[in-house]
């Protein structure tokens, strides 16, 4: 997968079209330039400015519907506590 398609996942997922869709055209159009460029220097370069913009495409984001590890572990507790419950109510 090139660089291209991996930051065209993420402002999909970070929903940067909505957010901020110049920064997210600019983004796509250094992913390209990386993918394009056989100079590692230039590369560096161009890596570093989509750094800085996806890092500020991540702050701006908003919060999704996915969640985070705590309510991971949330979820997690609760399908225990439901399979015990279940569990003792079934051996009664």
């Amino acid at each position: 997968m090139s660089v291209a398609d991996k930051i065209a996942t993420e402002l999909e997922d970070l929903h940067a079209d909505e957010t901020s869709p110049g920064m997210a055209a600019v983004a796509r159009d250094l992913a390209k330039a990386i993918d394009d460029s056989d100079a590692p220097t230039a590369k560096a370069v161009v890596a570093d400015k989509l750094r800085t913009i996806m890092a500020d495409l991540r702050k701006l984001a908003p919060v999704g519907e996915k969640g985070d590890t705590v309510d991971d572990i949330t979820r997690n507790r609760e399908e225990r506590r439901e399979k015990l419950r279940l569990l003792r109510t079934s051996g009664d």
